[in-house]
């Protein structure tokens, strides 16, 4: 699916306004979901990366970042992930050597590569199940819309060009709750790359003035010294394929095409061979994301340049306090 262009206007515009009464509904129900809930808590921490639109804000990057920064802290982290575009319900443990993403899901591949991964559509079972194998705390990648696993903490992660969009909820606008009601649940909020989108303004004016709100910045893997100065063919297939083909241009390649696909798109012999022919005919690379990746054909990856990323925090020590509960003997 592709966001709508006026989910990403301030003002909605008219189509916003029409649909306003169907994003009303959707609102009721979400509230209706929680509160007829009876979140189960479980016996380590829980810690949720998750977000408040529809689309990629970067859920996966910053669980990745998180997961690796609380395992430096002698915890033994676990992922869990619903596993989304895979088969597998599990609980399963996710296993590099036998799973792929039609089994698990792209992010779930990315997760497994850190810590250990488990896939389950129940978040409990999930959940219970990495406690069995050893798990001393437990990082979800999204699941902040679902109120059956009790949450200890909660990162809400936004990206800074797109923020929360129109402010309207599905399908008015990309949110999907209302703001308000959201940022109530979080422990922090986390805006990657620039807030070119007002979201630091947006939450203050929500009445969230002293909720924490940390920065982090995208920085590109060592493969972007091989392709500064090379002419490219970039192609995506996640939330905000804009903001890749902005890194590789960043980066100092020239991008001679760049083509987005819907997020977890699994492409075709036909699409990856028009993709080669396209570069041969350029006298280009093709580049790509290691989300992307995990989607490839093994027989592809060799002629594939992947461009990996990490993030820098701009504030270490607010990071830390943020995190100092899932550290501590005592839960959040």
């Amino acid at each position: 699916m592709r966001a709508p262009e006026f989910w990403g206007r301030r003002d909605g515009g008219a189509a916003s306004i029409m649909l306003a009464p169907l994003g009303a509904l959707y609102a009721l129900a979400s509230r209706a979901r929680f509160a007829l809930a009876r979140p189960e808590r479980v016996s380590v921490p829980v810690l949720c990366v998750g977000n408040l639109v529809a689309g990629g804000a970067g859920k996966t990057p910053v669980a990745l970042s998180l997961g690796a920064r609380l395992k430096t802290r002698g915890l033994n982290v676990h992922y869990l992930s619903r596993g989304y575009g895979g088969a597998t319900a599990g609980p399963t443990r996710v296993d590099l050597a036998r799973h792929g993403c039609r089994d698990v899901g792209d992010e779930a591949l990315l997760l497994a590569q850190v810590a250990p991964t488990w896939v389950a559509a129940d978040r409990v079972a999930g959940a219970r199940a990495a406690i069995a194998a050893g798990a001393h705390a437990i990082v979800m990648d999204d699941g902040f819309q679902n109120p059956l696993l009790a949450k200890d903490m909660s990162l809400v992660v936004v990206d800074g060009g797109y923020g929360f969009g129109n402010g309207s909820v599905l399908p008015a606008g990309p949110l999907r709750e209302p703001l308000v009601r959201g940022l109530a649940r979080a422990r922090a909020v986390v805006i990657v790359g620039d807030d070119r989108s007002g979201a630091r303004d947006r939450i203050a004016a929500a009445g969230f003035t002293t909720l924490p709100v940390l920065g982090v910045r995208i920085v590109p893997g060592p493969e972007a010294q091989v392709l500064a100065g090379r002419k490219v063919i970039a192609f995506a297939g996640i939330g905000r394929p804009a903001k890749f083909f902005a890194t590789v241009r960043d980066v100092g390649a020239e991008v001679v095409t760049a083509h987005a696909f819907p997020d977890h798109h699994v492409f075709s012999a036909g699409e990856l061979r028009r993709l080669r022919s396209e570069a041969e005919g350029a006298g280009a690379v093709l580049v790509t994301t290691a989300k992307d990746a995990v989607r490839l054909p093994e027989s592809e990856r060799g002629a594939i340049q992947v461009l990996t990323i990490t993030l820098a925090w701009d504030d270490e020590a607010a990071l830390d306090a943020v995190l100092k509960p899932m550290t501590t003997p005592s839960r959040c």
